[in-house]
């Protein structure tokens, strides 16, 4: 049999195996890789996507940062309404526009006044500005009211966006 396969792989006293074998050895040396061309021609087309990609990245990274901001802000009311229902005194969450922080403060029974409950808590780490300042109290009831020109609706403002954040009597909160 094997006699038979070699007389086959020969024409003309020429062994064609070799032949064979380095034709395809060679045709797998071409088909190797890219061309030139073919990589700078992809890198162009990726460096346009990416370019005109990079600007709504951007656009969105503000928005998820404005969100967590106001995020922050309803989080900092819920719980101090909560504080104030589960404890069953007064508490009052003052928003600062000077410098972008909210402070929760206490009034315990026979206290007469508000004292500050820790330290002043940054709203984000992102450059936000809240318009107004704005002074919510809660009572022990749960209800809430403005001290600070009666308004129970701010703002936070972030690169152009602006979320509105409107707080009832009863604590229900509404970002707009």
């Amino acid at each position: 049999m094997r006699k038979e396969y070699r007389q086959t792989m020969q024409v003309n006293g020429k062994d064609l195996s070799s032949l064979w074998s380095r034709d395809r050895r060679n045709a797998r040396l071409a088909v190797a890789g890219f061309s030139l061309l073919e990589t700078a021609l992809t890198l162009a087309l990726v460096t346009i996507m990416v370019a005109f990609a990079m600007p709504a990245m951007f656009s969105t990274a503000d928005i998820f940062r404005l969100s967590a901001a106001s995020d922050a802000a309803t989080w900092a009311i819920q719980t101090t309404r909560y504080q104030a229902i589960m404890k069953g005194y007064p508490f009052q969450l003052t928003f600062n526009s000077t410098n972008n922080t909210y402070q929760v403060a206490s009034e315990p029974p026979g206290s007469g006044s508000f004292t500050n409950v820790g330290s002043a808590i940054p709203l984000t780490s992102s450059a936000v500005t809240i318009n107004p300042g704005t002074v919510l109290q809660f009572k022990g009831n749960g209800t809430v009211a403005a001290t600070a020109g009666n308004v129970q609706t701010f703002t936070i403002s972030f690169k152009g966006r602006t979320k509105t954040i409107t707080v009832s009597n009863y604590g229900s909160i509404t970002v707009q």
